[in-house]
């Protein structure tokens, strides 16, 4: 009988860890895919999720596949909701590594190594204290209540609506102003009825 899987943070021999699911082969070294894990590794699917949308690499792309695929795993065969679900453990194991040859100088020839690596990501599911906490801060996050801080989506949104009412204003007066300019130069000026004649010249 195997051991606990320490890697999946289960100490008790036998005992299921979780929901999971994994790639096998990925075309890429292990030390790659470790490198964006460890950005997830804790976090509620739904941060995890976003974290990797934005990373710029490219085992981010591979890792969030295997991120979906666990919670339709949970979903599907488990009944569990996603918003309740964290990142147990994640890991990267190395796999078989595809040797090739590039031809040197001299009749030598030098190996390249192409890595592969197995990911394996864990989830279960968040404590009911954590939990409502996480739904808080969710919260927080689209109602903007955090502005001072980061900011929200309801945040940005009072911004940008507030710029374009000034936008708007601003606009509005600049053309009434051209309309009094140009009712100032349609109108001629007033000249006096009484205007000053030449003195007439001294006659004898």
């Amino acid at each position: 009988m195997t051991g606990p899987k320490l890697n999946e943070r289960s100490f008790v021999a036998g005992e299921r860890t979780g929901i999971r699911a994994s790639v096998r082969g990925s075309r890429m070294s292990a030390s790659k895919a470790r490198v964006v894990l460890d950005l997830i590794r804790g976090r509620d699917v739904v941060s995890a999720d976003q974290i990797l949308q934005f990373t710029e690499r490219d085992a981010a792309r591979v890792v969030r596949k295997v991120l979906a695929s666990a919670v339709a795993n949970a979903v599907n065969n488990d009944s569990l909701e996603a918003e309740t679900l964290y990142v147990k453990a994640c890991y990267a194991d190395e796999g078989p590594t595809l040797r090739r040859f590039k031809p040197r100088a001299r009749g030598r020839a030098t190996r390249i190594n192409k890595r592969t690596c197995h990911i394996t990501i864990v989830l279960d599911v968040i404590e009911a204290d954590l939990l409502a906490v996480v739904q808080a801060r969710r919260e927080r996050a689209v109602t903007g209540r955090r502005a001072g801080r980061t900011g929200g989506v309801a945040d940005r949104r009072a911004r940008v609506t507030k710029s374009r009412e000034a936008r708007t204003t601003k606009s509005d007066e600049t053309t009434q102003n051209d309309d009094i300019e140009a009712t100032a130069v349609d109108t001629p000026v007033a000249e006096n009825e009484t205007t000053d004649t030449p003195d007439a010249e001294e006659t004898n």
